[in-house]
């Protein structure tokens, strides 16, 4: 059984029911939760007349990771197999899901994957990274794309075949498709924090048992917003969570990121 989630917090509706149709023409999600952070009669109403089994679930904006652990929960109640997350901004075709559950039911292995993702404009988006160091966050984020070209490509793996699957220790959160025998054990996304670092926490911690794949048999679209690129508000948000990540996992020695990143440097 294939369960999925999305996280809602004043999503158009055009948006929504965008990446409902791309889940309902798989015709393999027995389950869809749609998490309203932003508690909105319109969602609850798209959600009741949704295209495939849908559960609102209305929560006072707790957090990213907090309201897709709600729905993880519920769905490994029922008996879900697989779950998706995925983000609201994300359309693809029908053949997506099954080739992706195709892998996994292949590759036992394998704990999470996700596809190729690309912009509205058909490019590449490098979702598949090493664990980062701050140095690497504070050069993609804040400083000119001209300094340390060669830094920034070695953290996105720009180095590495994109064509083919390979086993990455940090897979980005916009789409990402696990097995629920290994979201139990790796105990779902850290609820420390609101939002941007969960996605990073969740595939180490799942890295440590499990292969975690770039797997580019399937492709999907991300329009991807960039919230802190464009709010103050989003970017302290982005600044103070990842603050809370590398307190937890270490600033400057943290032995399990040269660990996983080692296998991948060129």
């Amino acid at each position: 059984m294939l369960t999925a989630s999305i996280v809602t917090y004043h999503t158009p509706s055009s948006e929504l029911e965008q990446c409902f149709n791309s889940l309902a023409s798989s015709g393999y999600v027995s389950k869809l939760y749609i998490v309203d952070n932003g508690q909105e009669p319109p969602i609850r109403e798209f959600a009741a007349n949704a295209p495939i089994p849908t559960e609102y679930i209305a929560l006072p904006n707790p957090g990213y990771g907090t309201a897709h652990n709600t729905a993880i929960n519920r769905a490994d109640k029922i008996g879900a197999k697989y779950h998706l997350v995925l983000n609201t901004d994300v359309k693809f075709g029908k053949e997506v899901v099954p080739k992706l559950l195709e892998y996994l039911e292949t590759h036992k292995d394998t704990g999470m994957v996700q596809p190729r993702i690309v912009n509205t404009e058909g490019q590449l988006e490098p979702t598949a990274r090493l664990v980062p160091t701050p140095f690497d966050l504070i050069l993609r984020r804040f400083l000119p794309n001209s300094l340390f070209p060669n830094r920034r490509k070695k953290y996105l793996l720009m180095h590495i075949d994109h064509s083919q699957p390979f086993n990455v220790p940090y897979l980005e959160g916009s789409f990402m498709l696990m097995r629920m025998e290994a979201l139990r054990q790796t105990g779902g996304f850290d609820e420390q924090f609101f939002m941007y670092p969960e996605d990073i926490d969740l595939t180490r911690r799942m890295h440590r048992h499990w292969r975690t794949v770039y797997c580019p048999i399937a492709q999907i679209t991300h329009a991807h917003k960039r919230a802190s690129y464009t709010s103050m508000r989003m970017l302290w948000t982005h600044c103070s969570n990842m603050i809370k990540y590398f307190n937890k996992w270490g600033w400057l020695n943290d032995a399990e990121r040269r660990e996983f990143n080692k296998p991948l440097l060129p």
